[in-house]
C-alpha cells in the first residue's frame, strides 16, 4: 500500500461521505452526481487493488496480515457496489445519507487497511 495513494483514497472518501451526508439531510435524493462520486471512491479502490498486488507479486508483504489486508480491501470494494445498488432502488434522501455513510464506512477501513500494511497502530490511551 503506498502512503500518497492511501492519503488520497482516505481525504476523498472523507470529504464525499460528509458532502453526501449533508446532501440528504438537506432533502437531496440520488442523482448522476452522489452515484458518481462513490463510483469515484470505488475506482480509487480498484486503483488500490492493483498497486497491491503488484507490490505483493514483487515481494512485498503487510506487516501484519497480508491476507487479512486483502480481506478488508475486498470487502471494501463490495460496500460502494451495495450503497450504489440501495440509492438506485430506493430515491430518497436518506438513500443519499446512506452513499455518504458508505464513503465513510470506506474511510474507516482504509486506515485499518494501512495499519495492517504498514504496521503502525495508534494506541489513543
Amino acid at each position: 500500500m503506498v502512503e500518497w495513494l492511501y492519503q488520497l483514497q482516505l481525504w476523498f472518501a472523507v470529504g464525499v461521505g460528509l458532502l453526501l451526508v449533508a446532501m440528504g439531510l438537506i432533502g437531496r435524493r440520488p442523482s448522476g452526481f452522489s452515484i458518481g462520486a462513490v463510483a469515484a471512491v470505488e475506482l480509487l479502490l480498484l486503483i488500490q487493488l492493483a498497486v497491491s498486488l503488484g507490490m505483493v507479486l514483487a515481494g512485498e508483504q503487510a506487516k501484519i496480515d497480508t491476507w487479512e489486508f486483502f480481506g478488508y480491501l475486498l470487502v471494501a470494494l463490495l460496500i460502494p457496489v451495495v450503497g450504489a445498488i440501495w440509492a438506485l432502488v430506493e430515491r430518497s434522501k436518506w438513500s443519499t445519507v446512506v452513499l455518504g455513510a458508505v464513503a465513510l464506512t470506506i474511510a474507516v477501513m482504509l486506515v485499518r487497511m494501512w495499519q495492517i500494511w504498514s504496521g503502525e497502530i495508534v494506541n489513543l490511551s
